[in-house]
C-alpha cells in the first residue's frame, strides 16, 4: 500500500483563494443586472416609445445576433492583449463603462428623438451597449481558465454564480414587480425605467470593481509568460471547432438550454405566468426572496456532486432532475385554483405549498445547469492547451458565447413569433388581461414544455462530452509537467 502511494503523482494545481473565486463571480452579476434591465426594453420600446410588437421583436433579434458576432472579434483581441493591466481587467472596466453610457442614452433620450430617427437611433445606441456587454461577458466565459485549474475548486464558481445571478435577477424582479410597478402604475410610465436604470448602473459598477479585485493577482504578465511567444490567428477558430470535440458538445448542450432559458425567462412569459395565469404579479418579485435559501441548498448539493463526481456528471444528473420537476410544474400550473397561490400566511394553502416546493427544486436545477457550463468552458480551454499547446481562453469563451447569444436571439424571436400567432400584434400581454384557454396553454408551453425539450437535447450532446473528473486530473498533471519543463 505504501509503495502504491509513493508512486502516485502529486499534481500541483493553479490554486485560487476562496475570496478570489467569489469576487470574480461578481462579473457575471454585473452583466446579468444589465441583462435583466434589457429584458424590459421591449416594454419600454412598445409602451413608451410606440414601437410595434413585430418591430420590437425584429430589432431585438437582429441586435442579439449582432451581439453574438462581436464575441469572436473581442475574444481574438483579448487573447492578443499583453498590456500592463492584464488581459481581462481592461475589458471588464471598459465594458461596464460602455454599458452604463449606452443605457443612459437608450432609456433617457430615445423618447425625445424625432420619430423618423428613433429606429436608427435605437439601433446605434443598442449596438454600443452590445459591444460593452460583449467586452464583459467574454471575460466571464474565459477568466476561469486563469483563476484555477483544480477540478475540486472550479465548481465553486457555479455556486457563487448561482448566488449572485439569483440575487441580480431576483432583486431586479422584486424591485420592478413590488416597488416600481406599484409606484409608477405599470410599464407605460417612463419614470419607472429612469429609476430602474439608475439602480442597475450603480450596483453593476460596484460588482465590476469587486470582480476586478478578485482576478487582480491572477491577471498579470507573469502568469502568461509561458505563452508569450504564441501567435494567435483568425483561422485558429476553425481549427478549434474542428478538433476540439468537447467544446462542440458543450456548446450544443448549453445553447439548447440557453434557448429554453431565454424563452421561459422572457419578461412577457413572466407577465403571462404571474400577472395573468396566477393573477398576482407581485409573486414574481417575492418568489425569489421566499425561495432563495432553499434553492441554495439544492445548488450546494449540485456543487458537492460536481466536486466528487465531476462537472459532467453533475450537469447530466441535474438536467434529468430538471426534466422531472418541470413536468411536475405542468401539473401544478394546470390546477383550477392556481390563482389562489399566496405568500400571505393567512392565505397560504396546499397549492401555494406545492408551487413553492416544486419551484425551489426546479429553480435549483436551472441554476446548476445554466451556470455549470461556465467553469466547463475552462475545462475545454485546458484541453485545448493540452491538445494544441495554445492558451486561448478568449477564443474558447468567445466561441461559446457567440453561439450562446445566437440561440438567445432565436429564443427572443420565438417568443415574439408566438405572441404574433396568438393575436398580440400591436402590444404585448399586460398584467390583468383576461385568461383565455389560448393564453393558458401558451404560458404552459413557453414556461414548461420548451425547457423540457431543451434539456433533452442537452442530455443527448453530453453523452459525447469526454472531459470527466478523471480526464481533467490527467490533463492538469500533464500541463503542469509541460510548464515545469519550460521554466527549466
Amino acid at each position: 500500500m505504501k509503495e502504491r502511494h509513493a508512486k502516485e503523482k502529486v499534481i500541483v494545481y493553479n490554486e485560487a483563494k476562496f475570496y478570489q473565486i467569489a469576487l470574480f463571480s461578481l462579473n457575471n452579476a454585473a452583466t446579468n443586472l444589465y441583462l435583466a434591465l434589457m429584458g424590459y426594453v421591449s416594454y419600454y420600446a412598445n409602451s413608451v416609445v410606440g414601437f410595434g410588437v413585430v418591430l420590437v421583436s425584429l430589432l431585438l433579434t437582429a441586435m442579439n445576433i449582432f451581439d453574438g458576432l462581436t464575441d469572436p472579434i473581442v475574444g481574438y483581441f483579448l487573447d492578443k492583449t499583453k498590456g500592463k493591466f492584464g488581459k481581462f481587467r481592461p475589458f471588464m472596466l471598459w465594458g461596464n463603462v460602455i454599458m452604463a453610457g449606452s443605457t443612459l442614452l437608450l432609456f433617457g433620450t430615445l423618447s425625445y428623438v424625432p420619430k423618423f430617427l428613433q429606429v436608427p437611433y435605437f439601433i446605434l445606441v443598442y449596438a454600443a451597449f452590445v459591444l460593452g456587454y460583449t467586452f464583459q461577458t467574454v471575460v466571464g466565459k474565459s477568466g476561469q481558465a486563469i483563476l484555477t485549474n483544480n477540478p475540486a475548486k472550479r465548481p465553486l464558481s457555479t455556486y457563487f454564480d448561482s448566488v449572485f445571478i439569483m440575487a441580480a435577477y431576483g432583486g431586479s424582479i422584486l424591485l420592478v414587480a413590488n416597488y416600481l410597478v406599484p409606484k409608477y402604475g405599470g410599464y407605460t410610465n417612463i419614470n419607472l425605467y429612469y429609476e430602474y436604470m439608475t439602480w442597475v448602473i450603480i450596483i453593476s459598477g460596484i460588482c465590476t470593481i469587486g470582480a476586478i479585485i478578485g482576478i487582480w493577482n491572477k491577471d498579470n504578465a507573469q502568469n502568461y509568460s509561458a505563452h508569450a511567444k504564441q501567435k494567435i490567428r483568425v483561422r485558429d477558430y476553425l481549427e478549434i471547432i474542428k478538433n476540439n470535440k468537447p467544446i462542440r458538445m458543450l456548446i450544443i448542450a448549453a445553447c439548447t438550454d440557453k434557448f429554453a432559458a431565454t424563452v421561459y425567462g422572457h419578461t412577457t412569459v413572466g407577465v403571462m405566468l404571474y400577472g395573468i395565469l396566477m393573477q398576482n404579479y407581485g409573486i414574481a418579485g417575492l418568489i425569489g426572496v421566499v425561495t432563495a435559501i432553499p434553492t441554495l441548498f439544492v445548488v450546494s448539493a449540485g456543487i458537492k456532486v460536481a466536486q466528487k463526481m465531476g462537472q459532467k456528471k453533475a450537469l447530466e444528473l441535474f438536467t434529468m432532475l430538471g426534466i422531472v420537476f418541470q413536468s411536475v410544474m405542468i401539473v401544478v400550473l394546470l390546477q383550477d385554483n392556481i390563482n389562489t397561490v399566496s405568500f400571505n400566511i393567512h392565505k397560504f394553502n396546499l397549492i401555494s405549498f406545492s408551487f413553492v416546493v416544486v419551484y425551489v427544486l426546479l429553480n435549483g436545477c436551472k441554476s446548476i445547469t445554466n451556470n455549470m457550463v461556465v467553469p466547463m468552458i475552462a475545462d475545454c480551454s485546458d484541453y485545448e492547451e493540452y491538445r494544441s499547446g495554445k492558451f486561448v481562453p478568449g477564443l474558447m469563451g468567445a466561441l461559446f458565447s457567440f453561439v450562446d447569444k445566437v440561440f438567445a436571439a432565436l429564443g427572443t424571436a420565438f417568443v415574439g413569433l408566438v405572441m404574433l400567432v396568438i393575436g398580440y400584434n400591436s402590444c404585448f400581454p399586460q398584467i390583468g388581461d383576461e385568461l383565455t384557454p389560448v393564453l393558458k396553454w401558451t404560458t404552459i408551453f413557453l414556461y414548461c414544455i420548451v425547457p423540457i425539450l431543451g434539456w433533452i437535447a442537452s442530455l443527448a450532446s453530453m453523452h459525447f462530452y469526454s472531459l470527466d473528473m478523471k480526464t481533467m486530473k490527467e490533463i492538469a498533471g500533464k500541463l503542469g509537467d509541460k510548464k515545469g519543463e519550460k521554466k527549466k
